[in-house]
């Protein structure tokens, strides 16, 4: 039997929605996704924190721990960014040790962690956390495409994760969709030999994920992700009606409530009717097979669009997308996952409209000198050059702050519980005037 990890109010409305659900909608939400028998549900992490707190002017928090006093029968699982927590730089030891610790505390039972450059050593500190607090562990191998990312180099990276980290599972993340159902048929092998439980999760937006779930469950994938049908496709991930009715029958068929799930969707799809303004699938083909080339994710896309419309030149996403994958090789083939996705995207941007590297943004040179961790492959020698002769003339970069220093900083009528402090630590240039909004005070 294979099990299911349900992404509806998570990855599945980060990728369709914006991340636009609002707190009161994904509670009512997963109280019946509860009901249906999921190994577990993501609900937290990702981009959720930030535009709960930025956009939506709610309290992060305060999310978890509804949606904990209604979810009693099903793990709840969040999506760390290792050092980068569920912002966008690394932060400091004492952020990373509170925020997990708070995190478990207010609801969280399985961590799914990764670093965007797969690089174990910046995975070392959460991971030491949340085996301290007796969360259940998987570590992601941040899935990519190029002639660095091998199966060779994915079975050597899953060998050093195990033996580094002993974790519960191992999660194949592809989040650009580009995984095919023969590579991750092969992947998946590859990881079952080491004795581990794998964990598969790609995305639909280039048509492969229901055929790629099914080579791996095939293979031996022990889990899988999906959402509910009314928040599957285009971006987001398999439809998980039409997997189990596909397994049904089969020694891999999941012990999932279909009638439940039936439920569930049509709620689903009633509640995605209020952010019609942010659906991507009202504004884009439900296939994009050129991610399979340029490997940008949908939210990734989305930014790109945004930027190029501020500059009144929308008309050039596709030389942006072709100086992405330079920019990417230049940089050592990294993955496009958050936050290294942003430093390519803003910097094949730049490239286009400016010439390439006439201007370099300050994340660019602390990617250069090392600050996010190892890249797969060698730096761009010219890059390295150029960026060590490089005025940091575009700053873009957000304060670090330490917890010593948020509550030193937060003023006591806004720090109502420990976690505002995280918040002011993660997010300092918002948190004072959204928890202001939170808290009623004038």
């Amino acid at each position: 039997m294979v099990e299911l990890v349900d992404l509806t109010v998570r990855d599945g409305q980060q990728s369709l929605l914006a991340t636009r659900l609002r707190t009161d909608d994904v509670v009512r939400i997963v109280e019946v996704l509860d009901k249906a028998g999921f190994y577990a549900l993501e609900v937290w992490g990702g981009a959720t924190f930030d535009v709960t707190l930025r956009y939506l002017r709610e309290d992060p928090w305060e999310r978890l721990k509804r949606i904990r006093e209604v979810v009693k029968q099903t793990k709840l699982m969040m999506l760390l960014r290792g050092m980068n927590l569920v912002g966008y730089r690394h932060y400091p030891p004492d952020v990373v040790e509170k925020f997990i610790e708070n995190a478990h505390k207010d609801g969280i039972d399985i961590f799914r962690v990764f670093d965007a450059l797969n690089d174990p050593s910046n995975l070392e500190l959460p991971i030491k956390v949340i085996k301290n607090v007796g969360a259940e562990l998987q570590v992601c191998m941040v899935y990519s495409i190029s002639p660095v990312h091998t199966v060779k180099y994915y079975r050597n990276l899953g060998e050093d994760m195990v033996s580094r980290f002993e974790p519960e599972t191992i999660t194949i993340k592809d989040m650009a969709g580009i995984l095919t159902p023969y590579m991750a048929e092969e992947l998946v092998k590859e990881l079952k030999a080491l004795g581990i439980k794998v964990n598969v999760h790609t995305h639909a937006t280039a048509g492969f994920a229901p055929m790629t779930l099914l080579k791996s469950i095939e293979a031996g994938a022990d889990l899988v992700d999906v959402t509910v049908s009314s928040m599957s496709l285009f971006t987001s991930h398999t439809p998980a009606e039409t997997l189990i009715a596909a397994l049904k029958g089969t020694p891999y068929e999941p012990d999932v409530d279909l009638s439940v799930l039936y439920e569930a969707s049509r709620i689903v799809w009633e509640v995605r009717g209020k952010y019609h303004e942010f659906d991507y699938a009202l504004k884009k083909p439900p296939v994009d097979v050129r991610v399979i080339q340029h490997q940008v994710p949908g939210g990734m896309l989305s930014n790109l669009l945004a930027q190029l419309r501020e500059l009144k030149a929308e008309n050039r996403l596709p030389e942006v997308l072709e100086e992405v994958v330079r920019v990417r090789e230049d940089l050592g083939w990294p993955p496009l996952v958050t936050p290294i996705s942003q430093i390519v995207g803003a910097q094949a941007v730049l490239n286009v409209i400016s010439g390439r590297y006439r201007a370099v943004i300050d994340e660019l040179l602390d990617y250069v000198e090392g600050k996010y961790g190892k890249p797969p492959a060698p730096i761009s020698s010219k890059l390295v050059e150029l960026a060590s002769s490089r005025p940091r003339r575009i700053v873009t970069k957000e304060l670090t702050v330490t917890l010593e220093q948020a509550k030193a900083s937060l003023p006591s009528y806004l720090a109502r519980k420990f976690e505002d402090y995280i918040t002011y630590a993660l997010f300092p240039e918002v948190a004072v005037e959204v928890l202001k909004e939170v808290y009623g005070v004038l």
